[in-house]
């Protein structure tokens, strides 16, 4: 396999290391992403590049200055003129999803390990990318691009460029290794990286606290059984049971004896690997071993001394089937990478290289790669095509600028892509699966992938209903009945606290999270209410019911009642709410405040609603705008970031409008910010990333520079001159 033999590469990745006019960005119908390289004149000419592809791979778009912007509703309208530009032929908006950076090591690895191979142009590019993500200080890689060197994303990274050919000796991995060294070796790893290792053979497989396949054999009733945990621990752990069941390791060969050498601090030989289960870098620990977890380790370790082969055959026969129920759920999208490319090497194990499943996941790993100017990584799922689109279109119904005949083909074009991405019908395998329903749903990326998403459902709903009802002309593609079935979808997810989670209803107790293996990651054994997805809920089910005042009458009503009390109960005595999936208090705050007004709750009526607008106003800078940083998600307080950022600032303006905060001059002072970063092409430089997850992995949006930025400068032109009219009028 050439991808992995050795290759000379320069010491830097300043400079693409292929031509990059021959990249294109071409879609799968139900809007799948998948970069080609272009390898004959005749392609080029046949697929020329569009500035959409340009403006990801960070080529020179040259577009033309347009007129400067005489005021809020003008920059909207720039913005919008070069966000048209990036929307596809089918009418969504592709867009990269970055950040983590222990996504690549799985999708190389993995691939290494089954013999799956890499083009060339990709190898060459997964190497820039890498060299460009180093730590320019220790030449290291944290557990995403904005973070500090951990164990686990050095260890990882540097397995992934000695896999694809990389000597050793070269520059970068000198330092790489010398940093590793530093904090204690591939020994110090957290748990997530100690498998990864295992599966290449670098790390003992008796270096792993027990992952054991038996957890599926226990009775369904019991508060810890799997089927309980949240879904993406749910899907990550079950092929790691499976292969930690049979220790499947890839076979020696030179580039895991070099390793061996090269990724400790002693003789890989010599180690005592059961000492090292529970050894973590403290720069990785972020959610220390509870005492039941060490205990449940200790029996655990037990068991597998004496574990009984009949047992374990049946224990693996039934992880093995939960994997192919994933697969087929999915079209083998599967639910994320990790837990792809770990069903990936399941299924290689199990029905081998010539097996149709194989060929259907080496042809999935594409959805998930993504070329940007820095080179090729691994997305966080195959996309966040509805979660761009959602928001896009609704920047364009409320700013106005939706029912300009200019854009009403991009607004048209939108809806035929919403209507085609609501998924239809349940799961394959819904019951043996373990999956919640999904007919009437919107998933996060594509309906392929088809998970049921409480707040992409929302806010799907809430752009349908927009463009159908709000922009005359509009043809009604998403029928009542369909509109229904995504209103039954959310009424089934409210948990008993009130709130929504993400995928799912809670299943498991809270103390679920005292057994979180992870080390790295927060609350991720059990889902969890988040006001941010209960306050999409909220909203939908409020316009909803404005257009469609006689479907589930008590049922919507009784609901959003008790919605409306959890986020009451989620609000911060300081006056914000903690966001999980943005950044952070920023992020939820705005959602919270946008639901509260369709219930009657603003700044003049509202408590909660006046605490709120008064701490995003206190958090307000000099400048006109507001910075917070992704540890903020981490230290759950308010962090500053060292600058203003442009979607923090539309999110917190949005969150005065929604609250109608009486004085105008906050909001006046956030405009001229967002202005003022915008370039002549109507587009925004990218800042900081937007998203977090398990509140330690920044990820990215780079489309919400654009759509919130709209939005928020169309709304804010509104909502002054409102009040410029009041105070006139002298209220």
């Amino acid at each position: 396999m050439s991808c992995y033999t050795p290759i000379d590469i320069p010491a830097s990745g300043e400079k693409t290391f292929v031509d990059y006019s021959r990249w294109k960005l071409t879609y799968t119908e139900d809007g799948g992403h998948i970069w080609k390289y272009l390898k004959t004149d005749e392609e080029i000419q046949s697929l020329p590049q569009t500035v959409l592809d340009k403006y990801w791979l960070g080529l020179p778009l040259n577009l033309p200055a347009l007129p400067p912007a005489k005021d809020a509703l003008s920059a909207a309208r720039n913005g919008l003129h070069f966000l048209k530009h990036l929307q596809a032929e089918d009418g969504h908006w592709p867009g990269s999803y970055a950040g983590p950076m222990f996504l690549l090591p799985g999708l190389v690895i993995g691939s290494y390990v089954t013999r799956m191979t890499f083009q060339e142009e990709e190898r060459l590019e997964i190497i820039r990318y890498l060299l460009n993500r180093a730590h320019a200080e220790d030449g290291g890689w944290g557990i995403h691009i904005e973070g500090p060197s951990t164990a686990f994303g050095t260890a990882l990274n540097y397995v992934v460029l000695r896999i694809l050919g990389v000597s050793a000796d070269h520059p970068a991995l000198v330092k790489a290794r010398g940093t590793l060294h530093r904090l204690g070796g591939a020994t110090h790893v957290p748990q997530w990286g100690s498998f990864w290792l295992s599966i290449l053979n670098v790390y003992d497989w008796e270096g792993n606290n027990p992952i054991p396949p038996e957890l599926w054999v226990l009775p369904e009733w019991l508060p810890f059984h799997p089927s309980r945990w949240w879904t993406h621990c749910r899907m990550v752990y079950i092929p790691m049971c499976y292969l930690y069941g049979i220790r499947w390791s890839m076979p020696e060969n030179d580039l895991i004896l070099a390793l061996r050498e090269e990724l400790y601090t002693q003789n890989y030989y010599s180690i005592d690997w059961p000492a090292q289960r529970n050894t973590v870098a403290e720069i990785d620990l972020y959610v220390p071993h509870s005492t039941l977890l060490n205990v449940a380790n200790l029996a655990l370790g037990a068991y597998e001394n004496c574990v009984h082969p009949a047992i374990r055959r049946k224990a693996l026969d039934i992880c093995y089937k939960q994997v192919i129920y994933e697969d087929e759920n999915t079209g083998y999208q599967d639910l994320a990478p990790v837990n792809m490319m770990m069903n990936c090497i399941v299924r290689y194990a199990e029905d081998g290289p010539d097996s149709q499943a194989y060929k259907k996941h080496m042809k999935a790993r594409a959805d998930a790669m993504w070329v940007c100017e820095d080179g090729m990584f691994m997305g966080g799922t195959n996309g966040s095509q509805l979660w761009d689109i959602v928001f896009i279109a609704q920047a364009l119904v409320e700013s106005g600028l939706g029912a300009e005949e200019e854009n009403r083909e991009c607004l048209s074009k939108a809806l035929q892509w919403l209507d085609q991405c609501q998924i239809k019908e349940n799961p394959k395998f819904m019951k043996e699966g373990h999956r919640h329903p999904t007919r009437g749903a919107w998933p996060f990326s594509t309906r392929t992938q088809g998970y049921t998403v409480s707040d992409c459902t929302g806010e799907g709903l809430k752009a349908v209903i927009y463009i159908q009802e709000h922009v005359p002309g509009m043809p009604k593609l998403v029928s009542e009945r369909r509109l229904c079935d995504a209103v039954d979808i959310m009424l089934g997810m409210q948990n008993a606290d009130g709130g929504f989670a993400s995928y799912e209803v809670i299943r498991g107790p809270g103390w679920l999270e005292l057994l979180n293996p992870a080390e790295v990651f927060g609350d991720i054994m059990i889902e969890h209410s988040y006001p941010e997805c209960t306050t999409s809920v909220i909203t939908a089910l409020s316009i909803f019911t404005k257009h469609y005042p006689h479907y589930r009458v008590a049922d919507i009503e009784h609901v959003t009642k008790r919605a409306v009390e959890f986020l009451h109960n989620a609000q911060k005595p300081e006056g914000g709410w903690y966001g999980s999936w943005g950044i952070c208090f920023t992020y939820a705050t705005q959602f919270a405040l946008e639901s509260l007004s369709l219930v009657g709750e603003i700044y003049t009526t509202s408590k909660s609603a006046r605490r709120a607008c008064d701490f995003l106003v206190s958090k307000q800078r000099a400048d006109g705008g507001w910075g917070e940083s992704w540890e903020s998600c981490e230290k759950i307080a308010w962090v500053e970031h060292k600058d203003s950022q442009v979607v923090q600032t539309a999110w917190a303006t949005m969150a005065l409008i929604y609250g109608r905060y009486p004085h105008p001059e906050p909001i006046e002072r956030a405009v001229r910010l967002v202005m003022s970063r915008q370039n002549p092409d109507g587009s925004w430089p990218q800042e900081a990333l937007e998203g977090i997850f398990n509140k330690t992995v920044t990820i990215a949006y780079p489309l919400f520079k654009s759509s919130f930025s709209i939005w928020m400068l169309g709304k804010a032109h509104q909502y002054l001159a409102e009040l410029q009219a009041e105070k006139a009028n002298g209220y």
